[in-house]
């Protein structure tokens, strides 16, 4: 058995055995959660929190005032901002702003991969919350989320490839460790931070061509699968049009197989915006 197929075998046991370190969110958004699922919790209490941190305050801030969820008025406090948006939706929004965090490498050799996963993910973030701007139901703060997350189970694989040599420098086999794991082991991560069941659906199944979400409408992992599909356009890994054209997700957004929601002219304005939101550029 190589050295690459023994790594494999061992984070899939490490994870079916409970032993695989996963990471843990960012502080902040830990107390954030703790008021937010407290059923006496008040809009003035998680704004309190908020202010702690002059820069989550002024990246939420910036969020609450984009065209994605702006109303009449400007927002100009936290303490406004806070009962504007509610404290579910805030607490997805800075969720998804305390996640870059965890995407900052600690070594030099992963520096490059793990500014790659979170531009990507920062991507199918963007077209995620286009996408579900125009469908009834759906929760642009959730799609926000949704997206960043899909691929958080990399992370653990990239950090345990640290201590394997030459794992790193053959970046085809790593690729295909990750691709094969990366759905199960997200879906871990999101449990051990009791995130809901529909978060955690999205990092398991959004790769599953032949889901199908039944009868309803689309949910979120409809949103995020066509978001992530379209987001490998143009690449290597870029589904066939037949192919494509089978996924019912497509048909459940009602998204175009052939185009990124960048490339629909009424569209473009607003994935952009999104994409700022992160400081990322297209």
């Amino acid at each position: 058995m190589s050295q690459q197929d023994l790594f494999y075998n061992k984070i899939l046991k490490d994870l079916e055995d409970g032993k695989l370190l996963l990471p843990t969110l960012p502080e902040v958004a830990l107390k954030v959660r703790e008021v937010v699922d407290d059923p006496d919790a008040t809009a003035v209490q998680l704004a309190d929190i908020i202010v702690t941190d002059p820069a989550l305050s002024a990246r939420l801030l910036k969020v609450a005032n984009s065209p994605l969820y702006r109303g009449r008025v400007p927002i100009e406090s936290i303490h406004m901002a806070v009962p504007r948006l509610g404290l579910t939706m805030v607490r997805n929004i800075v969720t998804s702003l305390m996640m870059e965090q965890m995407f900052k490498a600690t070594n030099k050799r992963l520096e490059k991969r793990l500014k790659t996963l979170w531009e990507h993910s920062t991507k199918v973030s963007a077209q995620s919350q286009v996408l579900a701007s125009k469908l009834p139901k759906m929760n642009t703060d959730e799609a926000m989320l949704a997206g960043l997350i899909h691929s958080i189970g990399t992370l653990p694989i990239l950090m345990q490839a640290q201590d394997e040599p030459g794992l790193l420098e053959n970046p085809q086999r790593l690729d295909q460790i990750i691709d094969n794991l990366y759905p199960r082991i997200g879906a871990a991560i999101l449990r051990k931070w009791e995130f809901p069941q529909s978060l955690v659906e999205v990092a398991a199944e959004h790769k599953n061509l032949n889901r199908n979400s039944g009868p309803s409408g689309p949910d979120l992992v409809d949103v995020v699968q066509v978001a992530y599909l379209q987001s490998l356009f143009d690449t290597e890994k870029a589904l066939d049009p037949l192919t494509l054209n089978k996924v019912i997700s497509f048909e459940k957004v009602g998204a175009d197989t052939g185009l990124t929601v960048y490339e629909i002219d009424e569209n473009s304005e607003e994935y952009l915006e999104a994409l700022a939101l992160f400081n990322i550029k297209p």
